[in-house]
């Protein structure tokens, strides 16, 4: 099951993430970390290192990476665990604890190569027996988020330092999937016991935990045995939980923080503070979710009726504050896996959508709909109004136990973001296949999505047919009757101008290089 769910959050029209992990696990209780090395309990007071203070709005409900999934607290556990590979500003799979892979000829095994003589912090070998505990564990661990995305995998075998993934089907997506979204993986010694490992993350990633408090704050050293540790510059990471989004561009400016994800609302207030925004590209997308197993949406007239009676530029002018745009697709403009054939469709037409509606047998104001969302948003009221101008009574619900009934299909109407995959296919099934999460009419699939996203699998990453493939596919998803997306946005990042640049790596954040100056 994925993790990439974005729930609306009332502080940002962008909050990828935070509650399909929540939703997977009970509140921890506060718990400490034994210390693992003389830097203390605040990491700001080591004389002259380099400290990032970051807020971040998705602080990691789990710590268990099987069980936090994809979504964007990604990007921090990212600290702790490396993957086999990672993402360069192309988009395209290059080596993390794998220096190299290759395919058989057939195209159903693959072999990652991995570094030498690197451990887990707490001593563990990093070796191909690694590599196979974490993706049997992804996929047979009951809470795990991650099962849904592994099923190409059928078997693993643990060769030392070389780990054979045989395939149920041939997969070319396979190093683009098992980067640091899908496959972060930890010491098979700490998640021996996953609860435990949830409490005290110990993976071989470039910062090691010295502190823990639950959905509050985290502290981080420098991990001087990370593969590519003479190219992390920062010695300490103080992580905490974002408080109100009013405070986050004081605490910027006063130095209490001098990292933090924002709200396109505060994007000018953080310019006009003296902050650097950094844009961060990536494969972000909103939709309005619908259920054709339940009415009025198993009459595809209403369906369709629903997809004209959306602006999506509406959604663009109110929320993003000039960084999003608008589309009908799970990936923004310029990706390889927009489909350029697909950008006009269903474009705004309220007149028609009140005559579909007609057509159904419906007159203005009969079909009311529970729009069941997990917090107060602005964006549901966009839908609300919307739906009102052609007939459509919408009654917007907020339940904090969403992701409960999403997940279950129980839902009628409903909207979400996703923060999407390296692997474009895994996005595209994620949303559009019988059996994926973000699905809302499971086990109903467009026609022809099936043998679409088959092609692609089979179709090499260098082919020079790739992109028309997985066009086609994106094609084939979007006669979906169960989604209508809206629009995308870029993640915004606030820092102080003592950071340097970052690697604009679509959707992650990559400390390779950076580094903290003076104030």
């Amino acid at each position: 099951m994925s993790g990439r769910l974005t729930p609306r959050s009332p502080r940002a029209a962008f909050r990828p993430g935070r509650l399909r992990a929540a939703a997977l696990g009970t509140a921890l209780a506060t718990v400490l970390v034994p210390a693992l090395s003389a830097c203390g309990g605040d990491a700001s007071t080591a004389g002259g290192s380099a400290t990032l203070k970051w807020a971040s709005s998705y602080f990691p409900a789990h710590w268990d990476p099987v069980v936090s999934g994809s979504g964007a607290q990604f990007r921090e556990l990212a600290l702790v665990y490396a993957s086999l590979t990672r993402t360069d500003a192309t988009g395209k799979a290059v080596p993390d604890l794998a220096k190299s892979w290759e395919y058989n000829a057939k195209g159903d095994q693959i072999t990652f190569h991995l570094r030498s003589g690197l451990k887990f912090s707490d001593g563990t070998p990093v070796d191909a027996a690694a590599v196979k505990a974490a993706i049997v564990r992804a996929q047979k661990q009951k809470n795990s988020a991650l099962f849904g995305d592994l099923t190409s995998i059928k078997s693993v075998d643990a060769n030392g330092l070389d780990a054979v993934l045989h395939l149920s089907q041939v997969d070319y997506q396979i190093p683009q999937l098992l980067g640091e979204r899908v496959l972060q993986i930890a010491s098979p010694k700490a998640a021996a016991s996953p609860t435990k490992l949830d409490q005290s993350p110990i993976g071989a990633g470039p910062f090691i935990v010295t502190q823990l408090v639950p959905g509050t704050k985290v502290l981080l050293k420098k991990n001087p045995d990370y593969w590519d540790a003479k190219d992390i510059h920062i010695d300490n990471v103080e992580l905490t939980s974002a408080p109100d989004a009013a405070t986050v561009v004081s605490g910027l400016q006063t130095g209490v923080y001098n990292f933090a994800d924002i709200a396109p609302s505060q994007a000018e207030a953080a310019k006009k503070a003296g902050l650097d925004v950094f844009v961060q590209p990536g494969f972000n997308a909103n939709n309005i979710s619908l259920n054709v197993n339940k009415a009025p949406f198993n009459n595809a007239k209403v369906v369709d009726a629903v997809r004209y009676a959306i602006n999506r530029q509406e959604f663009v002018d109110k929320l993003t504050f000039g960084y999003g745009s608008a589309t009908n697709q799970p990936f923004p403009k310029g990706y390889v896996a927009y489909d350029p054939q697909s950008a006009n469709d269903y474009a705004y037409d309220p007149a028609k959508s009140k005559q579909l509606l007609s057509e159904a047998g419906y007159k203005a104001g009969q079909i009311k709909l529970d729009l069941v969302i997990p917090a107060e948003d602005p964006q549901a009221e966009i839908v609300q109004a919307q739906l009102a101008k052609v007939g459509i009574t919408v009654d917007i619900k907020v339940d904090k136990n969403w992701a409960t009934p999403f997940f279950a299909k129980n839902l009628t109407l409903s909207i979400y973001g996703t923060t999407g995959r390296d692997s474009a296919a895994q996005t595209l099934t994620a949303h559009f296949g019988p059996n994926g999460p973000l699905n809302l009419s499971s086990p109903y699939e467009p026609s022809g999505f099936e043998a679409a996203i088959a092609k692609v699998r089979q179709t090499p990453l260098g082919s020079p047919d790739y992109a028309k493939v997985l066009q086609a596919a994106t094609r084939a998803g979007l006669q979906s009757k169960a989604l209508v997306f809206t629009y995308s946005s870029p993640n915004l990042i606030a820092k102080s101008k003592s950071i340097s640049a970052l690697p604009k790596n679509p959707a992650h954040i990559d400390w390779t290089g950076v580094t903290i100056g003076a104030n």
